[in-house]
């Protein structure tokens, strides 16, 4: 009975509204735990804003705390957007679904390009799709051309090139379709 009836207490109790020192509390708490862009940040204490209301003398000086973390070497765009990089790459995301991740998290487009995936990575990061999903020659069933189409357009909306895609896919084995993602690296070692 007491139990409930707690639960009823937190849910009838609204939370108080945001000051200097509660936002300053949030944004450290949140880049605590997460890696975050400055403009993550800038957006999650905003909405917080939003829902919880503002109870300072002045306006919040949201973009002054955003940009002292930044000096204070709390948030990194630069190492943010190479660790997000890495990370798609790893799970077999293209360099367009890099892209995308990366703009939606507010990362400018020069430090977007700075961070742009090389050839050889792109590949191994289509190779490692082809794994995880079995496609191509890592699949168990035989590649009628509809599966075929499947698998291309699944790889296509991971982020892969065309090229890349109908590369992995068509290889007649795992061998060959390793081979074309070490080329790259060999390429690039030229």
């Amino acid at each position: 009975m007491s139990d409930t009836s707690s639960r009823s207490r937190r849910r009838d109790r609204t939370p108080k509204p945001l000051d200097s020192a509660r936002l300053g509390d949030l944004a450290l708490a949140y880049v605590a735990r997460f890696s975050t862009s400055a403009a993550k940040l800038e957006r999650y204490l905003r909405r917080k804003l939003r829902e919880r209301g503002w109870d300072g003398e002045s306006e919040p000086q949201v973009g002054a705390l955003v940009e002292r973390y930044v000096e204070l070497g709390y948030i990194d765009d630069e190492a943010f957007a190479r660790a997000r990089s890495g990370s798609l790459l790893r799970r077999g995301y293209g360099q367009r679904r890099v892209r995308q991740a990366l703009g939606e998290a507010g990362i400018a487009e020069e430090l977007r390009e700075r961070v742009r995936p090389a050839e050889g990575e792109t590949r191994r990061a289509a190779l490692a799709l082809a794994r995880r999903r079995r496609f191509g020659p890592f699949g168990s069933e035989a590649l009628d051309k509809p599966l075929r189409e499947k698998q291309i357009a699944a790889m296509l909306r991971a982020g892969h090139p065309l090229d890349n895609a109908r590369q992995i896919v068509d290889a007649a084995s795992a061998a060959e379709a390793e081979q074309w993602a070490a080329e790259a690296d060999d390429d690039e070692e030229l």
